[in-house]
């Protein structure tokens, strides 16, 4: 997600950072008529925007998509399969630098964290009570699966320590979330912060990581963007994948299945591969900041350990 930077980290990471940006298709038959004003107190864009998004959910729910059983005897998958997918998943990227515009396709290198990754959600004055107390249960169980997973330190926090800021928000708190992002990554340039101002509907939430000063391979800081106009479990799934994505599996990829690294939206919540996904990430035989070809051999090592049964 993030490449090499110069000495002013936040300054040439913010420059150059690739976000997670997830597009998702819209539905067949989805219909495209804005709703009208519901009496609420917010805005009328913002209605709209919910009632689109529980279509969504709706629609993609009644198409058998959106699952949430990591898997199973319909989605068999081998060695090769996950060594596969996870050089797909880690050594690409989905789109180019700060931009939404699709990557060039050449690999680049491992990127993940080194120190531990203290994750804190930050709702916007916009979100209801409910929402913030349901969902920090929600981050902070995922969170520590997520530790458990990798190996790697990874949970939540309430203090100003927090280095993995997952953002919540609705087109009403536009300003709020801006001024919150420039408070994150103060050195963040115009190009990166605006990819949070008008938003394009097709786009369901993101991610961006910046690497450190020291190490342009190693990521130090991440921001996590979540619509609050979702229905709860679109804005599970969010979270799901970009805090996943946000450790260091920046892509998608067609062919991985069971995975939420798959933009054909089968899979809502992280599976079984996906997990084993992290592991090798996270495996202290691989190193932040190794080519593919380097790589390659230790991941089909690890993939058939992993697997031995189908290696």
């Amino acid at each position: 997600m993030a490449l090499t930077l110069s000495a002013l980290a936040l300054l040439a990471a913010c420059d150059t950072v690739a976000p997670t940006l997830k597009p998702q298709a819209r539905p067949p038959g989805l219909d495209r008529s804005a709703p009208q004003p519901d009496g609420t107190t917010r805005s009328t864009q913002s209605q709209a925007l919910s009632r689109y998004y529980a279509r969504v959910q709706s629609e993609l729910l009644s198409q058998g998509l959106m699952r949430g059983d990591g898997g199973g005897a319909d989605t068999p998958f081998d060695a090769e399969d996950l060594a596969r997918n996870f050089e797909i998943i880690a050594f690409f990227d989905e789109h180019a630098r700060g931009a939404l515009t699709p990557s060039d396709g050449r690999p680049g290198k491992l990127h993940r964290w080194e120190s531990p990754v203290r994750m804190k959600a930050d709702f916007a004055p916009g979100v209801s009570q409910d929402i913030s107390k349901r969902d920090n249960a929600i981050i902070s169980r995922y969170a520590a699966r997520l530790g458990r997973v990798t190996g790697h330190p990874v949970g939540v926090t309430r203090s100003t320590s927090a280095n993995f800021h997952i953002l919540v928000g609705g087109v009403d708190d536009e300003d709020y979330i801006l001024r919150r992002v420039r408070e994150i990554a103060p050195d963040i340039s115009a190009s990166t912060l605006g990819i949070f101002r008008n938003l394009p509907r097709s786009i369901h939430c993101f991610v961006l990581a910046f690497p450190g000063a020291d190490n342009g391979d190693v990521y130090k800081l991440a921001i996590a963007y979540v619509r609050a106009e979702h229905p709860d479990f679109l804005r599970r799934a969010c979270y799901h994948e970009e805090l996943a994505q946000g450790l260091g599996l920046a892509n998608d990829s067609a062919r991985a299945r069971p995975s939420i690294f798959n933009d054909d939206d089968e899979f809502a919540l992280l599976t079984r591969l996906d997990e084993l996904l992290l592991k090798i990430l996270y495996d202290r035989r691989l190193r932040s900041g190794m080519g593919l070809e380097e790589a390659r051999p230790v991941i089909r090592r690890i993939a058939a350990e992993l697997l031995p049964e189908t290696s």
